[in-house]
């Protein structure tokens, strides 16, 4: 592995996740698209999964009562391995109405091209460009916004379905935005 696959930059320098305002734009814009797609985006803006495993979804794999999200790791494919990932009440209810009565099936019956069309089309008109600018850039920001947060790192890990805690500690070193939301406290 080269050393650009466990940073948050590229080997430019660049940052592959988006900022918080970023983010906040990207899901205003998605808020205004077909429920279905602002569902689709939602979900992995919230979860940090990747664009295939959103995909896998069906309505068996949300628990309303837990309000937890079940999502099987794809990468892992050798072995059938899952996470679960707590989402807001609001993506939840949206969720609901998406799946109705219907627990077998995708919830999203797009292909993986629609689906990263709708990402990038979404992404364009927040005015969010560069090598961020996708569905990964999202997977990153989920890793970001978890550290800023203080979430445990063993937690992150888990959520995320690294099997090496090392992966995960790539979110540790943010700078930008949010390396300037942090240092922030030292000026109290």
């Amino acid at each position: 592995m080269n050393r650009e696959t466990y940073s948050a930059y590229d080997l430019e320098g660049r940052r592959k996740y988006l900022t918080q305002e970023e983010g906040r734009r990207f899901l205003k814009i998605a808020r205004r698209r077909k429920r279905a797609e602002a569902l689709f985006c939602m979900t992995i803006y919230y979860t940090g999964m990747r664009i295939s495993e959103a995909l896998a979804l069906s309505g068996q794999d949300i628990d309303f009562s837990t309000g937890v999200i079940r999502i099987r790791s794809l990468k892992k494919r050798e072995r059938r391995e899952f996470r679960r990932i707590p989402v807001p009440n609001s993506l939840l209810s949206g969720l609901r109405q998406l799946r109705g009565d219907r627990t077998e099936g995708p919830l999203w019956t797009f292909s993986r091209t629609t689906g990263w069309r709708i990402i990038k089309q979404i992404m364009n008109e927040a005015e969010i460009s560069g090598i961020h600018a996708t569905t990964k850039g999202l997977r990153h920001a989920f890793g970001v916004r978890g550290a800023i947060a203080k979430i445990p790192l063993n937690l992150l890990q888990l959520w995320f379905g690294h099997s090496q805690s090392a992966t995960t500690a790539i979110y540790l070193n943010v700078r930008d935005d949010e390396e300037r939301t942090l240092i922030r406290r030292t000026w109290k």
